[in-house]
């Protein structure tokens, strides 16, 4: 039986206001600081726009997060905001109240809304006191622009109207307003289009990109130079194509040199990087925590130079899938693990025509993986004597709790496995897990595929071993 909670008083006080909109408006030079959220979230959902416009200018707190309070982009809402913007940016003199200077579109400030609704529980009530608005001396020097925060999603051909009439409000006004994007996705859009975006954004505010789409040199090739003033990105995920040109390897490859937050690194598809990754990994200035290179050809020069790179010192994790490293040097594999063995937790090698002679050779070095945490190998072709000793070496590892393997097959031919010969496996590795003598669960990939890109684990048949 759910128990009926009465309205807030700050809550009434709001609606109250509200019936009569001029009478609002009026107030709000006198009106308590607490009342304003309220105030606020009553005039949001009832559609005053008048009144959302006016409380922007007489806004007592620092940021205005209006992203929580939208569950989707609301086009009327935004413009009667702007508005209000545009009558701040107006003013030589900031009024008396107003200490805004952000304004977050971005889906956060939920807790804010919370709060002052009265829907968290338990909060102190010095948490509840908003900052007493500061006297600010006439003779101060002029403010610095006021900043607008969004998350982007490029797709298609055309943004949708919200994140139009946003862009083209902030190219009018880039003297005095920062478009601020910490998170960044691009799917499919023209690199033209993304472009004339960008443009309009503050570049060193992006630390999250994603770029999802198969660009084509030339593509790349016009993007790089923005990607060299996203001078904070500290993610960076990008697909490309098949092409190789040497100029844009270089123009590329440079441009790391100024990301020197960058910790997370994916590349999906590199192929213009074969032979020159060292070209890359010479110009990466700070240590990753995470670096994915997959769906390529490297070359054994690429993997020697990679294991000596000095910023992967610190790797947390490693995917190399795609990769093929059948025709290299098993070594080469082990002396890259054991470069990332202190701190690697995560290591996928899916679909590397890895053999047995691959995991003879880095048993000794996964080994002393200690924080290892998660290890796939689906898309390889392994035998039951590799997966066993396999399973043998890496049961010692305290933190592993994900492990993916191929289900070890008795011919390459063979695409999926028949029941009888799963029965058996499962039995067989059930018996190697009840050998091992503590509890332990794996994931063996029933289907293999060496197709390119396959990335499917819908097929897994999980081996669990608890004892009694």
């Amino acid at each position: 039986m759910s128990i009926w909670a009465p309205p807030r008083l700050l809550g009434l006080a709001a609606i109250s206001l509200l019936r009569n909109e001029n009478l609002a408006m009026s107030a709000l030079e006198f009106l308590p600081i607490e009342l304003f959220p309220p105030l606020f979230m009553e005039a949001f959902y009832g559609s005053h726009s008048k009144t959302l416009k006016t409380m922007v200018h007489a806004w007592p707190f620092v940021r205005l997060p209006l992203g929580g309070l939208m569950e989707l982009p609301h086009l009327i809402t935004l413009q009667a905001v702007l508005d209000g913007f545009d009558v701040l940016l107006a003013q030589k003199e900031r009024p008396r109240r107003c200490k805004l200077r952000v304004l977050d579109l971005r889906n956060t400030g939920q807790n804010f809304w919370s709060m002052w609704s009265g829907d968290i529980e338990h909060m102190s009530s010095s948490s509840l006191k908003a900052p007493v608005p500061e006297d600010r001396s006439r003779t101060e020097k002029p403010l610095a622009p006021l900043e607008v925060f969004v998350e982007m999603s490029l797709k298609e051909w055309a943004m949708d109207e919200f994140l139009t009439y946003l862009m083209r409000w902030a190219e009018q006004r880039k003297d005095s307003i920062h478009l601020c994007c910490k998170k960044l996705k691009i799917f499919g859009m023209p690199v033209e289009n993304i472009m004339k975006v960008l443009s309009v954004v503050q570049l060193d505010c992006i630390q999250d990109i994603e770029v999802n789409q198969n660009w084509h040199l030339s593509s790349l090739a016009t993007f790089t130079p923005l990607l060299g003033q996203m001078s904070n990105v500290q993610r960076l995920i990008l697909s490309v194509s098949e092409e190789q040109e040497q100029h844009v390897v270089v123009q590329f490859t440079s441009q790391f040199l100024k990301l020197h937050h960058l910790r997370d690194l994916c590349l999906e598809s590199p192929f213009f990087l074969s032979g020159h990754l060292d070209q890359m990994l010479r110009c990466l200035v700070s240590p990753l925590d995470n670096l994915a290179i997959t769906y390529c050809l490297l070359t054994e020069s690429d993997l020697t130079h990679l294991s000596q790179c000095p910023s992967i010192s610190q790797l947390k994790g490693l995917d190399l899938s795609g990769v093929t490293l059948v025709d290299f040097s098993p070594e080469l594999l082990q002396v890259l693990l054991e470069q990332v063995a202190d701190t690697l937790q995560e290591l996928d090698l899916n679909q590397c025509e890895i053999m047995d002679s691959h995991i003879e050779a880095i048993l000794a070095a996964l080994n002393h993986c200690s924080q290892l945490r998660s290890l796939s190998l689906c898309g390889n072709s392994l035998s039951m004597v590799a997966m066993e000793k396999l399973l043998h070496h890496t049961s010692g590892l305290p933190s592993l709790s994900h492990e993916f393997y191929p289900a070890p097959l008795e011919n390459s031919s063979q695409a999926v496995l028949s029941e009888e010969r799963l029965a058996q496996l499962r039995a067989e590795l059930l018996e190697i897990l009840r050998d091992l003598g503590h509890p332990r669960t794996i994931w063996l990939n029933t289907i293999f595929f060496v197709s390119y890109g396959y990335n499917d684990y819908s097929h897994l048949e999980i081996i669990e071993y608890n004892p009694a």
